[in-house]
């Protein structure tokens, strides 16, 4: 099991998230652009995108090695990836 770890940093129009996934020993980490419309859009009614980005990890990590994912990239990026993405990401 993958430690996430999620620090969230205000922009104008939303929010960076840095990210560190960290298994078997080895860290790897991410940037990830979330917009105020993304928010809205994949998690209605939350203040930040903290546990929406931790929950994002969890997705792409059921999914493929963290060695295997984009860097960095704006989170409506994952949909062109995994077109179930929005599906899953609203069920609790």
């Amino acid at each position: 099991m993958s430690a996430i770890a999620v620090e969230c940093s205000g922009v104008d129009g939303g929010w960076v998230a840095c990210v560190t996934v960290t298994d078997h020993g080895a860290s790897r980490e991410f940037e990830v652009g979330v917009t105020e419309g993304e928010l809205a859009r994949f998690a209605p009614g939350a203040a930040d995108p903290t546990n929406l980005v931790r929950r994002s990890f969890e997705f792409l990590l059921a999914r493929e090695p963290k060695e295997s994912i984009l860097r960095s990239f704006g989170l409506s990026t994952i949909v062109r990836y995994f077109p179930e993405y929005e599906r899953e990401i609203h069920r609790p």
